[in-house]
């Protein structure tokens, strides 16, 4: 492991969510973005990154393929069918890509649980699931840690209409597919689902995930410690992930329930959905920047 030089990252995709991570390198003691690509030079998250000084492209892509050197690891903030010609294009280059995608195509990773096995493998194509992944996935896997042998898992997101862009609607599908596949690698359940709720209150909401796991005879003292541990942990590189409802018993049921808050970066407290997958994106790059197999040539 080291802890310099930078690393440089390009972001493609200047929506809500590459603007809020393009921020949030900027404090980083680790990365350093030296481009910024998307397709409009008038669209909020280009000002603000030319505001800040970064270089920007209206060619996504083609900005990195015509100055490959320009970065070392890609951010991929766009949708899961661009991620699929991207990464085709991206492992030809021999860049390491974190894909903010649903796209499964790459090593689906939580950082508080697979990190080091990610790194361990020399994944050059990191998954980061979806939001509503970051936040019910630890806590499934926590369980699993207790019980290894989990009958069924589910869990049920609710975000702020507000806070779902474009990609986020256009990729539904594969939210819900990519979320069930995570879950069920990274708890041992043998059936998981999830769902997905677009909340259009105003005020908004706060984001809330809620996890539901079948459970013979739950040991419920050994349980809360796992959460709580699994809880810190997430703590740790998201602030403001919070255990709202400790994990109770109900019937055959084992219910408990967490609810993220923003840091306010880019996005307002209650896009609480988005924060939590770019800190956790955030936390593998800054990994990967101090490991140094990730910066020699691919052969």
């Amino acid at each position: 492991m080291k802890s310099s030089p930078k690393l440089n990252i390009a972001i493609i995709g200047t929506g809500n969510i590459g603007t809020d991570l393009l921020v949030k390198t900027m404090r980083s003691k680790y990365l350093t973005c030296t481009l910024f690509a998307g397709r409009n030079f008038n669209s909020p998250g280009m000002k603000r990154a030319n505001d800040l000084g970064v270089t920007i492209s209206d060619r996504g892509i083609e900005a990195i393929v015509s100055d490959p050197a320009i970065c070392d690891l890609v951010f991929d903030c766009t949708s899961a069918h661009a991620h699929v010609e991207h990464w085709a294009i991206l492992q030809k280059l021999g860049k390491t890509v974190i894909d903010m995608t649903p796209a499964k195509l790459g090593e689906l990773c939580v950082p508080a649980i697979n990190a080091v096995e990610c790194l361990a493998t020399g994944a050059r194509n990191i998954n980061m699931i979806t939001c509503g992944g970051q936040a019910s996935i630890p806590i499934a896997n926590a369980l699993s840690q207790v019980h290894g042998d989990i009958e069924y898992i589910e869990v049920a997101s609710s975000i702020a209409s507000r806070s779902a862009g474009p990609a986020t609607r256009y990729n539904l599908d594969e939210y819900i597919e990519t979320t069930q596949a995570a879950l069920q690698k990274l708890s041992g359940a043998r059936r998981t689902k999830a769902i997905l709720i677009l909340n259009p209150a105003n005020p908004p909401i706060d984001m809330q995930t809620t996890i539901y796991a079948k459970i013979a005879e739950p040991d419920m003292a050994a349980i809360n410690a796992s959460v709580l541990a699994m809880v810190e942990k997430i703590k740790a590189y998201v602030p403001g992930y919070q255990l709202i409802v400790p994990p109770t018993q109900d019937g055959g049921k084992v219910i408990t329930t967490v609810k993220v808050l923003g840091a306010g970066d880019y996005l307002p407290q209650y896009a609480g959905n988005l924060d939590i997958i770019n800190c956790a994106a955030i936390a593998m790059a800054e990994l990967i920047a101090q490991t140094d197999s990730y910066r020699e040539p691919q052969a």
